[in-house]
């Protein structure tokens, strides 16, 4: 049976991936240079979303904007799930001290908050908080919960036989975490991935939005914390504030639509590991 909403999240996604990666290659000029066209023009023909109070490009800008953000949410996805995932394998299977130890800093990380600390980052940083800190900070933060619910699987899987046989065959620990558990986690990896870019996105917005991040870089946050400083909402400028919003929203259904379907094939194939 198609899974609807993986299919659908999946065709969002790529929409996204197109704006975002193809797209800023055909961009008539560098649409994040200020004074660079006429401001405050109304969408139309020569600029489809309008312009600026800065002279910029709203379409061309948002295109920026959209790599800018997925660049940054894929790295913390990615590097967040493979640290988690690998941890939380190594602490399921070897157990003891080791898996006691993991245990309690996962849980330690977890229970600190994290908007907090990229607040207090940027006031260290004066506001000059670059993607580049962002996205260590989010990762330090978004692996714990990955390698909790792993080493909960971890421990399951390791009972199994096909585990025993591994082991009783001579292969190293991490061949089998690698090449017998891992099979198992694919799915629900993915799911996870996909929760921990729309949990980049939504805490970079929102530091974008307060002022804490560098105003120079161009995200999708970024382009709405202009468009809040200029007044555009005040002045009626609709297509400023409007497109990195809808964007936003749009994203964030397509993450959510892929997450949930992903988790849906985890939980069928979850049910067939049971079975068996």
């Amino acid at each position: 049976m198609m899974n609807v909403r993986l299919v659908l999240g999946l065709v969002i996604l790529a929409t996204f991936a197109v704006v975002g990666f193809i797209l800023p290659g055909f961009a008539p000029e560098d649409p994040t240079a200020w004074q660079a066209i006429g401001r405050n023009r109304r969408p139309g023909l020569e600029h489809l979303l309008g312009t600026t109070s800065q002279g910029q490009d709203v379409f061309w800008l948002a295109t920026w904007s959209v790599r800018n953000s997925l660049l940054l949410g894929i790295t913390v996805g990615v590097a967040a799930t493979v640290i988690g995932v690998l941890i939380g394998l190594a602490a399921g299977y070897i157990g003891g001290l080791f898996d006691r130890v993991v245990s309690f800093f996962t849980d330690s990380m977890i229970a600190i908050p994290l908007l907090p600390v990229l607040i207090l980052v940027a006031a260290i940083m004066r506001g000059q908080l670059s993607l580049a800190v962002v996205a260590v900070v989010l990762v330090a933060f978004n692996w714990p919960f990955p390698a909790r619910q792993v080493r909960s699987v971890a421990l399951s899987l390791r009972e199994r036989g096909f585990v025993h046989t591994a082991w009783m065959s001579g292969e190293s620990r991490l061949r089998v975490i690698v090449w017998q558990f891992a099979p198992y986690l694919t799915s629900w990896a993915l799911a996870n991935l996909i929760n921990t870019v729309l949990v980049a996105l939504i805490f970079e917005t929102s530091i974008a939005v307060i002022g804490l991040s560098s105003a120079g870089q161009t995200t999708l946050g970024t382009m709405l914390y202009w468009s809040l400083t200029f007044q555009a909402i005040l002045a009626g400028r609709w297509w400023w504030y409007g497109t990195p919003v809808l964007a936003m929203v749009i994203l964030f259904v397509g993450l959510f639509l892929t997450s949930s379907g992903l988790s849906q094939r985890s939980a069928a194939i979850r049910g067939r590991l049971v079975a068996q």
